[in-house]
C-alpha cells in the first residue's frame, strides 16, 4: 500500500530548501548508507564569533521522507547557535512537517543525526572535544536514535534494549520483541547501522531474547 503524505511533506520534498553543497564548509557530515536505502550528507557554516550557522545545506539520497526532514531540519537550524541547533530534535522535525508516518520516523532521526554530527565535527576541528572510547554507554546513546514505529518512540525507553555487551571491539545487543513483530529485521538493521559507525567497532551482535516479564 503507498504511503500517504501531507501537502508540507509533499512541498519539501518536492521543492526543498537548502539542497546542495557548501564549498570549504567549517563542518560536515554524512550518516546513513545508499546501499542501506537512506544517506544524509550535511555542511555548516558557521560564525566563529557568534557561533550562529550562517549557512547549511544538504544533499539527501533516499525517499521523499528523508529529502522533506533534511529540508525541514536546516530551517530550523539556520540562524540558530550551534548549542540551539544540538538541541532540535526528530520530534521537533516531524511536527514541523504536520506529522509523519511512523514507518518513517526513522528519517527525521536520521537528518537529526546528520545536523549534530556536522556539529560535533566542528567542534573536534577545534579541539573542544575529543573521540569517546568505545563503551557501553556510547552503544545505547546511538540505540536511542533506532524508533519502533508502533509506539512511536526509541527502542531504550520503550524497554525493549535488555543489555548491550562490549568486548574488544566486539558490541553485543540483547533486545526484546515479539519473534513475529513486523519490524524486528527493520530493527535489528537499523541498530546494526547505527551502532557501526562508533569508533572501534569490529563486530555487531544483536540478538532477540523474545518479550518477557
Amino acid at each position: 500500500m503507498a504511503i500517504k503524505y501531507n501537502e508540507k511533506v509533499v512541498d519539501h520534498f518536492l521543492h526543498p530548501r537548502n539542497l546542495g553543497r557548501i564549498e570549504n564548509p567549517d563542518a560536515e557530515a554524512v550518516v546513513g548508507s545508499p546501499a542501506c536505502g537512506d544517506q544524509v550528507a550535511i555542511y555548516l557554516k558557521i560564525d566563529p564569533e557568534t557561533e550562529k550557522i550562517e549557512d547549511i545545506k544538504f544533499e539527501s539520497f533516499g525517499c521523499a521522507s528523508n529529502i522533506a526532514t533534511a529540508s525541514i531540519i536546516t530551517e530550523l537550524a539556520k540562524g540558530k547557535t550551534i548549542d540551539e541547533a544540538m538541541n532540535i530534535t526528530w520530534k521537533k522535525a516531524v511536527d514541523e512537517l504536520g506529522g509523519l508516518p511512523p514507518i518513517k520516523y526513522h528519517c527525521s532521526v536520521l537528518a537529526v543525526d546528520g545536523l549534530r554530527s556536522a556539529i560535533r565535527h566542528y567542534l573536534m576541528k577545534q579541539g573542544r572535544i575529543k573521540p569517546e572510547d568505545l563503551n557501553s554507554d556510547l552503544v545505547r546513546g546511538e540505540l536511542y536514535h533506532v524508533i519502533y514505529p508502533p509506539l512511536g518512540i526509541d527502542i531504550v525507553s520503550a524497554k525493549r534494549v535488555k543489555y548491550i555487551g562490549v568486548d574488544d571491539g566486539v558490541v553485543t545487543i540483547d533486545i526484546a520483541f515479539d519473534d513475529e513483530d513486523p519490524y524486528l529485521d527493520e530493527i535489528k538493521h537499523e541498530i546494526e547501522e547505527k551502532v557501526s559507525v562508533l569508533p572501534g567497532v569490529k563486530e555487531i551482535k544483536v540478538n532477540n531474547v523474545g518479550l518477557y516479564e
